[in-house]
């Protein structure tokens, strides 16, 4: 007897949602979060992109440039915490003030692309407080910016994210309840 194509959503037996290809996101960002909304929002984007992406925060330590001997000293100290954070092969986007600004359909519409192009493995550095070392700079495929305002870095990690989420859902033509 022939087997029958299942319709799109339908999961045979022992398949998990998502089990498809998937992307796999990883935040390096510089830093702890410590006010419980902070890990309570990421918490939620992060549960809800599991059926999309393989997504995962590494935190890295802040370096105090008072105890480091200076800012450039502490920016090199978290730079190679970030760069050791990074596979070889994964495309790297650096969150930067002066970076590429997307609209949520346009991050979508790139990251597919990536995709189709073979990228499988994303990470999103957010850097400290005094920025990145050139080395980080350097590592980056590209930059992304959430344009000209100044955001806390904890708030730039929540709205990551959402914007990661967002884009999975757009990519699906999914609804995305605002």
């Amino acid at each position: 007897m022939a087997e029958h194509p299942r319709p799109p959503g339908i999961m045979g037996e022992g398949e998990a949602r998502g089990s498809e290809a998937r992307v796999k996101f990883t935040i390096v960002a510089v830093g702890k979060l410590k006010e419980r909304f902070w890990t309570d929002a990421c918490a939620e984007y992060l549960k809800r992109l599991q059926p999309y992406a393989k997504t995962a925060v590494r935190e890295v330590a802040d370096v105090d440039p008072g105890r480091a001997g200076g800012v450039a000293t502490a920016r090199e100290r978290e730079g190679t915490a970030i760069l050791s954070a990074i596979a070889p092969s994964a495309y790297v986007v650096l969150l930067a003030i002066d970076g590429k600004q997307r609209s949520s359909e346009s991050l979508s519409r790139r990251i597919d692309a990536l995709a189709l192009d073979g990228a499988s493995d994303f990470v999103f550095v957010i850097g400290g407080s005094d920025g990145v070392s050139d080395a980080v700079r350097a590592r980056a495929d590209e930059t992304l910016s959430f344009g000209p305002l100044t955001l806390p870095h904890n708030l730039a990690r929540v709205v990551l994210l959402e914007q990661l989420y967002r884009a999975q859902k757009i990519s699906r033509g999914e609804p995305y309840h605002k």
